[in-house]
């Protein structure tokens, strides 16, 4: 689809025009507002991805999720799927599937009843997703249907509208570093805190 191609491309030069001082402050200012959801601090197990290339970085909603006592796991790619493993140190991942980290060793886990911390290349106010176009995350979402979703992202990546289709999986949650956005609230649905 055309238009997710072009605003991927937009996106992708907007985080690359970001200092990795600038990620990393704004990361931990969105660290802050995730840990706080009631979602997370109710969550025994969370499923995180593994940051790469300018996205939000996980490794602080990771370290906060294991100093509460949390489970904690990481995708990897396997063929058309996500498998997730259980991640008890970073030293289990190293670059897989496009550079991204994975792990390479440990327990895979099948859980069912999980607070997942999910990526993205855009969202809009409404809680529609542009991902990163392999469709990892529907396919994964669709066999999992009762996962909770918090996308992180930073404020740059809402755009006023993003093309959605039948198969997405929109997250229920989105916080940036300024904004919590809750699908269940009405059009534009917007928590300041």
């Amino acid at each position: 689809m055309e238009e997710k191609r072009l605003i991927r491309k937009q996106i992708f030069a907007a985080r690359k025009q970001c200092a990795d001082e600038q990620v990393e402050e704004w990361s931990r200012q969105l660290t802050e507002r995730v840990i706080r959801l009631p979602e997370f601090l109710q969550a025994d197990r969370v499923m995180a991805y593994a940051d790469y290339n300018h996205e939000v970085m996980t490794r602080f909603i990771i370290e906060e999720a294991w100093k509460s006592g949390k489970e904690v796991a990481v995708p990897k790619v396997v063929g058309k799927d996500m498998v997730f493993y259980r991640l008890t140190d970073f030293s289990q991942l190293a670059p897989g599937y496009f550079g991204i980290p994975e792990p390479t060793e440990g327990e895979t886990v099948d859980w069912t009843d999980a607070l997942m911390i999910m990526p993205g290349v855009a969202f809009d106010r409404e809680n529609h997703r542009v991902g990163y176009g392999g469709g990892f995350y529907d396919r994964f979402l669709e066999k999992h249907p009762d996962t909770q979703r918090v996308a992180v992202a930073f404020d740059f990546q809402i755009l006023d509208q993003v093309p959605t289709e039948p198969t997405d999986i929109c997250p229920q949650i989105i916080v940036t570093q300024s904004n919590i956005y809750r699908n269940a609230l009405p059009k534009g649905g917007l928590i300041n805190e």
